[in-house]
């Protein structure tokens, strides 16, 4: 038994029609087209040439034998002239149908009715897909960045981290001259024109943060910091 069609007998379908159908079928088929279930009608009573249906991706095939099975007729709907699919289960088998756009009322019976479920569910998928169809965005290609941008953000940064560390600078300075360590003889640190013992306690505690800030961001030592702190805290 061929691949091709091998597939397809997952629900009892008759293998020779299943066979016969996919021969004729190869020829019929358009670019990209690919089937997706036929279901085989069988009567109570022998049939040697049943009727068949075929849904594609593109359209439903209706296939009916002629001359002793040595033609057969092929009429085809595709899904956008199909308005809607049904299926009704019968006490021997079921009956599949749909309405085209056109008001036409096209139905096979005595369909298996495992294999009638599965033609209605590929039909409403199908139509579903019609309805709201998907769509692919295209993938968003990132442009590199050119060297020259590269550096001129490299340099902004670097500047807003020196301006950063200006800012805690006390207003009146003007070089690190100022920060040097006091020695703990003298009576005052200078700010502008005014001394320590000249500035209030929200001052002074302001000036100590300035300098705890100078600390954690390596512009002063550590003794230079405890030697600030303590002639600080001494007018406190």
């Amino acid at each position: 038994m061929k691949e091709q069609f091998k597939k397809f007998l997952n629900e009892e379908q008759d293998p020779k029609a299943i066979e016969k159908i996919t021969s004729k079928l190869n020829d019929l088929l358009m670019k990209g087209e690919e089937i997706g279930y036929i279901a085989v009608q069988k009567k109570p009573a022998i049939t040697v040439f049943p009727d068949s249906i075929v849904l594609t991706n593109k359209r439903i095939i209706i296939c009916k034998p002629k001359n002793l099975g040595l033609s057969m007729d092929f009429t085809d709907y595709t899904w956008d002239d199909i308005a809607g699919a049904f299926v009704k289960e019968n006490i021997l088998g079921s009956e599949f149908s749909f309405n085209t756009n056109t008001d036409l009322s096209i139905s096979i019976d005595y369909i298996p009715k495992i294999q009638a479920r599965k033609i209605y569910t590929y039909a409403k998928e199908q139509l579903d897909l019609l309805k709201n169809p998907v769509t692919i965005s295209a993938p968003t290609i990132e442009t590199a960045q050119p060297v020259d941008d590269i550096e001129d953000e490299i340099e902004e940064v670097e500047t807003e981290e020196v301006t950063n560390y200006a800012e805690i600078l006390p207003a009146t300075t003007s070089s690190y001259e100022t920060y040097e360590p006091i020695q703990p003889t003298q009576t005052s640190t200078s700010t502008g024109d005014r001394k320590l013992s000249e500035l209030s306690k929200e001052e002074l505690f302001d000036k100590l943060q300035n300098y705890k800030k100078l600390l954690d961001n390596g512009l002063i030592m550590q003794g230079e910091y405890d030697a600030y702190k303590k002639e600080i805290l001494s007018y406190m």
